[in-house]
C-alpha cells in the first residue's frame, strides 16, 4: 500500500469516527418530507459562504433548492432523491453541510475542497415523490426515465443545471433494494458503485475513466468499514436514463446505490457511509489525486446480484398428499405506506419455493426436522381492528395463535399489530406456498419452534426475534 494510500484510509478513518459530530439531529428517520428540509435549508443562509437558489418547482409546486458552496474551478452537482423513496444520501448531504459549517476540526481539509472546487447540491430533487414515499414524482414518471423526453419540470431542471453549470462531476445518489448481494454470496450489496455507460458498446473515454477512478477511491476506502459490502452496478446502456445522458454529456458520472446493512432499518449506519464516501471523493477532485489510480481495479468490485432473500427457511417438511416433503421457503418483506405514508407496515410474501440451496437469506432458520403448517385461527370474531386490544396477543402467539377473523370488511392492506386478520369472504386459511402470506408455524412433533405472522419470526424457545406489522387478506 502506497502512502497516499494509507494516508486517504487514515483521513476516512477519521471522518468515520466523528461523524456523530456533524450527524443533523433533526432527521433520524428515512421518511421525512420536503417540509422537514426547509428549516434545515433556511438555517445555512446564516452562512454566507453558502448561497441557496430556488432553482425551479416540483409538479406539485414544492419549491426545489440548489445550495452552493466553494469558490474553485472544479465544479461538482450532486443530488438525491430523484426517487423519492431513496433518502439515505439526503441526510448524509445536510450532514456534510454541518462538517463544512464547523470550525476546527478538519480545517485544512475543508479550506483545500472549498477552494478547489465549487459544489452544488440539490438535496431533494422529487419533493412530490418523498411526500408520497414513493419512487415516481407526481405525473407517475420515473425522473431516472426521463432524460430524453423531458416532461417532468424536475427532469427540466436537473438537465438544466447539467448543461449550464456544465460540472465535471456529479454524484446521482440513490438507494437500491436491500435484497442486493454482493456477486454470488451472503453479502448485502450495502453501498454499490457504477460509472455509466455513455453508448451501447460501453466504450470508456477520459470521462468514464475519472468515474471509474474515483469509485476505485471510493471503494477501497468503504472497504474497512464494510468489508466485502461493496458491489457494482451492471453498466448495461439505458438510453433513458439522466446517468447514462450525463455521462454523454460531458460530466463524469458516479452512481451510489445506498442497499442494506444488518439492524439498520433506517439507514442510520449506511448515511453514514454516504457522508464518508462523498467526502473522500471530493478531496481526490480536489486534490486530482483520483488520476493515480488504476480503472481496471472498478472491474474487480462484484457485481450486484439477486441472491437474498428477506428470510431463508431451509429443509422444512411440508406434508403433500400425507407424505412429508422437503422444502426450502424464501420470504420477502415489502413496505407498505400507512396513512400519510410518514409509517409504514409489511406486506410479505413467499417468493419462491423448493430447492433454495443456491441462495441465501439476510435471516436464516435452518428448520430440519421442523414441520410446517398453517397457524391456527381465534376462535372469536372481531368487529374490527380496534377489538385487538383486547386480548394478551403476545400470549395467543406462544400457542400459535396467529389469525383472526373480521365480522366487516376492511380497506386496510397491513396494520400495525402482528396479527393476520381475514376478511369475511376470505373462507378457508390460504395454502403454504409461493404467492401466500408467510403466516403459519414450524414445529418439531408437537412442540411449537417458530410462529410467523406476515413474514415475521419469533423463536417460541428462545424468545429471540419479534414478529413486525400484520397484514389484511
Amino acid at each position: 500500500m502506497t502512502t497516499a494510500y494509507a494516508q486517504d484510509l487514515t483521513f476516512s478513518k477519521q471522518l468515520f469516527d466523528t461523524h456523530d459530530t456533524y450527524r443533523d439531529s433533526a432527521l433520524t428517520h428515512r421518511r421525512f418530507k420536503h417540509a422537514d428540509l426547509l428549516p434545515l435549508i433556511d438555517r445555512l443562509k446564516t452562512d454566507s459562504r453558502f448561497e441557496i437558489t430556488k432553482v425551479g418547482e416540483s409538479v406539485e409546486k414544492r419549491p426545489i433548492q440548489m445550495i452552493k458552496i466553494g469558490t474553485g474551478p472544479r465544479k461538482v452537482l450532486l443530488w438525491s432523491q430523484m426517487h423519492g423513496d431513496e433518502p439515505s444520501a439526503t441526510m448524509a448531504i445536510f450532514d456534510i453541510f454541518n462538517f463544512l459549517r464547523a470550525d476546527g476540526a478538519f480545517d485544512d481539509f475543508k479550506k483545500q475542497v472549498l477552494a478547489e472546487t465549487t459544489l452544488y447540491f440539490v438535496p431533494m430533487l422529487n419533493p412530490d415523490g418523498a411526500e408520497r414515499y414513493q419512487r415516481r414524482n407526481a405525473l407517475d414518471i420515473d425522473l431516472n426515465r426521463d432524460a430524453l423526453r423531458l416532461q417532468s419540470p424536475e427532469s427540466v431542471i436537473l438537465k438544466g443545471l447539467q448543461q449550464s453549470l456544465k460540472p465535471l462531476v456529479g454524484f446521482n445518489l440513490h438507494d437500491q433494494s436491500t435484497r442486493y448481494s454482493v456477486g454470488h454470496s451472503p453479502k448485502q450489496a450495502t453501498i454499490s458503485f457504477l460509472a455509466t455507460a455513455y453508448d451501447e458498446a460501453r466504450n470508456i473515454n477520459p470521462v468514464r475513466e475519472r468515474s471509474m477512478q474515483l469509485i476505485v477511491g471510493m471503494n477501497r476506502v468503504l472497504q474497512q468499514f464494510i468489508p466485502g459490502g461493496v458491489g457494482r452496478y451492471s453498466d448495461e446502456f439505458e438510453p433513458r436514463a439522466f446517468g447514462d445522458n450525463i455521462q454523454k454529456w460531458g460530466t463524469t458520472l458516479i452512481l451510489i446505490e445506498s442497499g442494506g446493512y444488518p439492524n439498520d432499518p433506517e439507514k442510520q449506519f449506511i448515511r453514514k457511509l454516504n457522508y464518508v464516501a462523498i467526502l473522500t471523493a471530493l478531496q481526490a477532485i480536489a486534490t486530482d489525486s483520483y488520476k493515480a489510480e488504476s480503472r481496471s481495479e472498478y472491474n474487480t468490485i462484484p457485481e450486484n446480484e439477486r441472491y437474498l432473500f428477506d428470510v431463508l427457511i431451509r429443509n422444512a417438511q411440508l406434508m403433500r398428499g400425507g407424505k412429508p416433503v422437503t422444502v426450502d421457503i424464501g420470504i420477502n418483506r415489502n413496505e407498505v405506506n400507512v396513512g400519510n405514508a410518514a409509517t409504514f407496515g409489511y406486506r410479505s410474501s413467499i417468493d419462491d419455493f423448493g430447492d433454495l440451496s443456491t441462495f441465501f437469506g439476510i435471516e436464516e432458520i435452518d428448520a430440519t426436522g421442523l414441520t410446517v403448517s398453517p397457524g391456527q385461527i381465534h376462535p372469536d370474531t372481531l368487529r374490527s381492528m380496534a377489538d385487538l386490544k383486547k386480548y394478551k396477543l403476545d400470549s395467543l402467539v406462544q400457542q400459535g395463535i396467529t389469525t383472526f377473523r373480521l365480522a366487516t370488511p376492511s380497506r386496510a392492506t397491513t396494520h400495525l399489530s402482528p396479527v393476520h386478520l381475514l376478511q369475511p369472504t376470505t373462507t378457508a386459511v390460504r395454502p403454504i406456498q409461493t404467492g401466500r402470506i408467510p403466516t403459519f408455524v414450524l414445529r418439531r412433533g408437537n412442540q411449537l419452534r417458530y410462529v410467523f405472522v406476515n413474514g415475521f419470526w419469533v423463536d417460541i424457545s428462545s424468545g429471540l426475534n419479534k414478529l413486525g406489522t400484520g397484514v389484511v387478506e
